[in-house]
């Protein structure tokens, strides 16, 4: 087997809020928050982090602490900003230091630059957070225009793309390309009454793909238009796209260990090679 080209490791598994009670330990109640880093590139020089959800504080902690490498620049891809999934920035270490760059990235065709440094603004006004963003320390970039990102990364090997899709207010999926293995994330997304074949287009080949998976069937007739997808849709789309490997994510706050695990047995009764994401995990592709 050859060396691995992506670590992967995800710090915020959960859809919607945050959850801490009895029976979600094992998976975790942190909303979304996932780290790239390419193995193969100099380490130092970037990560790539999926949305900025309560997760990013403990991966503040690692970057912090050495458990993960120490980079010059960490580049935020957003996939959109529903609350869950940006509720986390404040308590990211990495902002509150002067020596920091962190480039956050959305690709709205109808947004500014300016207006996206306007959104994480907002949540840090003096009404809901004692730090400003202007007084956090780090060196922000806030980027809105396709040839920036896709250059920054480029100059570390990496191919970026990504689609909007279904889900309230528009969401992205982002796929990233590097020694030819592909990572694809693809959360907050409804199919609706078929399976979308952009979608399915999007993940083909894909080495690992994470996609949501909040809601079971019947849970899913009573949630149309919530945004979401269930596990058979997931599962479908990596049958039809050839995917290698399936992680099933943004976990429904209802949802605890025990029936994640029996439904992650389920599954994998239909696709061998899927697994339930739970806070920490690592994967290497």
């Amino acid at each position: 087997m050859s060396d691995p080209t992506w670590q992967i490791k995800l710090f915020g598994t959960r859809g919607s809020t945050p959850v801490c009670e009895n029976g979600v330990q094992l998976h975790g109640g942190n909303t979304t928050c996932i780290y790239a880093d390419l193995l193969t590139n100099d380490r130092s020089k970037g990560c790539i982090v999926f949305d900025a959800g309560t997760g990013i504080r403990r991966l503040g902690k690692e970057l912090s602490d050495g458990t993960l490498p120490d980079v010059d620049s960490i580049f935020i891809l957003l996939t959109h900003f529903h609350w869950d999934h940006i509720q986390g920035l404040p308590f990211f270490g990495p902002i509150y230091n002067p020596s920091q760059r962190i480039c956050v990235f959305a690709p709205h065709e109808d947004m500014s630059d300016t207006r996206l440094q306007e959104i994480f603004e907002l949540q840090m006004q003096e009404e809901y957070f004692p730090v400003q963003l202007d007084n956090a320390g780090a060196k922000f970039e806030f980027i809105t225009l396709e040839k920036q990102t896709t250059s920054l990364l480029a100059d570390g090997g990496v191919r970026l793309t990504y689609r909007l899709h279904n889900h309230p207010g528009g969401a992205f999926s982002y796929r990233l390309e590097a020694n030819g293995k592909v990572i694809v994330i693809c959360t907050d997304l409804e199919h609706g009454e078929t399976i979308d074949e952009a979608t399915v287009a999007f993940c083909r080949g894909a080495d690992l793909l994470i996609h949501d998976a909040q809601y079971t069937d019947g849970e899913l007739a009573e949630h149309r238009g919530w945004g979401h997808s269930s596990y058979s849709q997931a599962i479908e789309v990596a049958k039809r796209a050839g995917v290698a490997q399936l992680i099933f994510t943004h976990h429904d706050p209802d949802h605890d260990d025990d029936f994640l695990a029996r439904t992650e047995k389920e599954c994998q009764q239909i696709f061998s090679n899927c697994r339930m994401a739970r806070d920490g995990m690592e994967i290497l592709v």
